[in-house]
């Protein structure tokens, strides 16, 4: 099944150096009619802001 959701009707959360748009329930964003999707956790767009970024963290049976 396919459903259309509107970029701008998902978990939206602004850092500053990090905006991020999230699909699924993550961080801050909480619907829990967009949890438990199987194996897939976390989808996210994020737009990171130059010279800016993660800091090194480990992820266990993941992939990035």
């Amino acid at each position: 099944m396919i459903e259309l959701r509107p970029f701008a009707g998902i978990g939206h959360a602004n850092h500053g150096w990090l905006d991020a748009r999230h699909h699924f329930s993550f961080a801050e964003y909480y619907d829990p009619a967009r949890m438990h999707w199987g194996n897939l956790r976390v989808w996210n767009d994020d737009t990171i802001a130059p010279r800016n970024g993660f800091p090194p963290h480990p992820h266990r049976d993941m992939e990035i």
